[in-house]
């Protein structure tokens, strides 16, 4: 007999979590409300969503609050878990409510509030599964790898003419690049800290640097974000790559990247803005910014934002997303 397999659970602090939550008990108290009373199931809907959904938020909010020390159990431990803290919230609320005193009440309630909490939490097991390793890791791999041809070519065309004028920066460089290509061979299947990202693009804005020389003007502002902040691995580096190819390459004069991250509560914004230069390279924006936005979508679900377009004459691609530590 094969082993049991350890569930998956969900981030029960992912907006897409709660959502998902909420439509799958009330499409259940529906069911439940035309099974029981088919002449006139919108009132008994309505009365079985009053008593069923202050139970749920209030679970939901319990396990979003102790999600790390969850996190820090035996999944089959954590499971048991939080099953057995949404039977015991749903009966407090239950007995707490005026019309809902009655003990038995109460009790039925619990039952069905863990048989409903073990049948979601086989429905995300089974969509985690779905999607990873097969499709997600499958995913991010083919996102990952996307540096494009060019930039090799001409890095090491740049390398070769600065060999013998400056050796120690072509040295330099040569280092730098080794750099950028041994990070897009690592697993990046985890969340990575925001410093490491931007460490990797400087290093690769020097490398296009070497290339384009006073063309490429880069302002960082960076002073007030979280440096040990987790973001989606080789995510800034490709949109400032997408920058520089986008809104540097076509210019005959020098243009300037805005990079700006920046933390505001709990949420991480990252805004790039580059040139809108006429002729530019524009067949393959849309194309490398619908990756971003899976990648985005495969760790945060629908935490997280990607909204582009035009201001004051640049290019922005601004991108929100819940800030996350180890």
């Amino acid at each position: 007999m094969p082993p049991l397999r350890s569930p998956r659970l969900p981030d029960f602090c992912n907006l897409g979590t709660w959502l998902r939550v909420l439509l799958a008990v009330n499409g259940m108290a529906l069911a439940a409300a035309v099974a029981g009373n088919p002449r006139a199931p919108v009132g008994e809907f309505i009365e079985m969503a009053a008593l069923v959904e202050p139970s749920v938020l209030a679970a939901l909010a319990a396990l979003c609050i102790g999600r790390r020390f969850i996190a820090r159990l035996d999944a089959r431990l954590a499971a048991f878990l939080v099953v057995a803290s949404a039977m015991a919230i749903t009966a407090a609320v239950s007995s707490g409510l005026t019309f809902m005193t009655d003990a038995g009440n109460s009790g039925r309630a619990a039952l069905w509030a863990g048989l409903v909490a073990l049948l979601l939490l086989g429905w995300f097991d089974l969509i985690a599964r779905a999607h990873a390793p097969a499709l997600a890791e499958a995913r991010l791999s083919a996102l990952t790898a996307r540096i494009r041809p060019h930039f090799l070519f001409n890095s090491i065309n740049a390398v070769l003419g600065v060999i013998r004028s400056d050796p120690r920066r072509a040295e330099r460089a040569l280092e730098e690049l080794a750099e950028l290509f041994r990070a897009l061979m690592k697993d990046n299947r985890d969340l990575a800290p925001l410093s490491d990202e931007i460490a990797l693009t400087r290093q690769y804005l020097e490398l296009e640097r070497l290339r384009l020389g006073e063309r490429l003007q880069v302002r960082w502002d960076v002073e007030s974000c979280p440096p040990d902040a987790l973001v989606p691995p080789l995510m800034l580096q490709p949109l400032v790559e997408n920058a520089v190819y986008h809104g540097i390459e076509p210019l005959d004069a020098p243009g300037e990247i805005h990079i700006r991250l920046a933390g505001e509560k709990d949420r991480l914004s990252i805004e790039i803005a580059n040139p809108c230069a006429a002729g530019g390279h524009h067949a393959g924006n849309h194309m490398a910014l619908a990756n971003i936005r899976e990648r985005l979508s495969l760790f945060f679900d629908l935490e997280a934002t990607l909204a582009t377009g035009a201001r004051d004459g640049r290019y922005v691609v601004r991108i929100e997303l819940p800030i996350r530590q180890k």
